[in-house]
């Protein structure tokens, strides 16, 4: 196990090195300047001269090389920099987009987790019903529909002619509620990029629960139980659906990185201030800064979450640990 767990762990220190690289060069290969979002409109009325005083003023002047050391060493101290277009510390931009993220994909993650399991579930337990054929055609029709179009019939529907919920944003601007008022605000103002992330995402707990309820289902004890006269609901839920939630903790593991980055599609429909919304506007304007912060807080909870589900899917299977000792 201790071996298994080294490998592991040189795995992901050679893989984070790689995004840190990667993250550093992509921006800088991306076409355009930040110039314009660094001087403005006068840009174009500048000399040589003022333009270089800029570029020096946030090190782009430099090498490549020496852009990336001092790269680096700002990651290790924890100074992310300069936003060029809020001219503010993105540490501050961070921290107050950062939790409207993780509001809308912790509860995401919750309920598509809870659902996809339910009804992979019932799917498995009823296979080749007219239930399990209705249900599979249904997540599979989810599963083809782009977020962004999903996001704008519910935009369409229930914000624009039913007048149900607001178009866009986190809360009400300027309506400085507080208690439970802010709190149902924002549930109301959450409802439709919620939705339309549940629905995107419960297809893939579905699809791998079914899978690994069917599969525990053709196991020996399963018709053991039966034979004894276990209860049909007790052999459903202690033993099989017990036994076939191995895959989906690691779908949940995985899915638990992808918090931070958000979903930037949908983000971006309802315009919603998370961290996939700053990521857009940070490539459109090209603020290198801000992209690279963006994108290191996402691989690396990618990349985190890797991590724990190796080292605890052996715990929750020994079998695994017994493999890899």
């Amino acid at each position: 196990m201790s071996r298994f767990l080294t490998g592991k762990v040189t795995q992901y220190v050679f893989v984070i090195f790689i995004m840190l690289t990667l993250n550093f060069l992509l921006p800088r290969l991306m076409p355009g300047s930040p110039l314009a979002y660094l001087a403005g409109e006068d840009v174009g009325l500048m000399s040589a001269s003022e333009k270089e005083a800029i570029l020096e003023s946030h090190g782009l002047n430099k090498s490549l090389w020496e852009q990336y050391v001092l790269y680096l060493r700002n990651i290790a101290t924890g100074d992310f920099g300069y936003s060029y277009q809020q001219k503010m510390p993105i540490l501050e931009i961070i921290q107050d987009r950062l939790p409207w993220t993780l509001l809308l994909t912790g509860v995401n993650l919750i309920i598509s987790t809870v659902l996809g399991v339910l009804f992979g579930t019932i799917s498995a337990w009823k296979r080749g019903s007219n239930k399990d054929i209705s249900l599979l055609t249904g997540f599979m029709f989810l599963s083809a529909m782009p977020s962004f179009w999903l996001g704008m019939i519910l935009v369409s529907i229930f914000a624009s002619q039913l007048s149900l919920f607001p178009i866009y944003g986190a809360e009400t601007a300027w309506s400085n509620l507080k208690g439970l008022d802010r709190v149902l605000d924002i549930a109301h103002h959450l409802v439709l990029p919620l939705t339309t992330l549940v629905l995107i995402s419960v297809t893939n707990v579905y699809m791998t629960m079914r899978y690994s309820m069917l599969n525990v289902l053709g196991e020996d004890y399963i018709m053991m139980a039966r034979a004894k006269g276990v209860k049909e609901k007790m052999i459903k839920y202690r033993h099989a659906m017990r036994n076939a939630l191995l895959p989906v903790a690691t779908v949940f593991m995985l899915s638990l990185g992808f918090m931070f980055g958000g979903a930037t599609v949908i983000e971006t429909v309802f315009a919603y201030p998370g961290i996939g919304r700053l990521m857009f506007e940070a490539v459109i304007s090209r603020d290198y800064p801000v992209i690279q912060a963006s994108f290191l807080i996402i691989t690396l909870s990618v990349v985190i979450a890797n991590f724990l589900a190796d080292v605890l899917y052996p715990v929750l299977d020994p079998k695994v640990g017994r493999n890899n000792g």
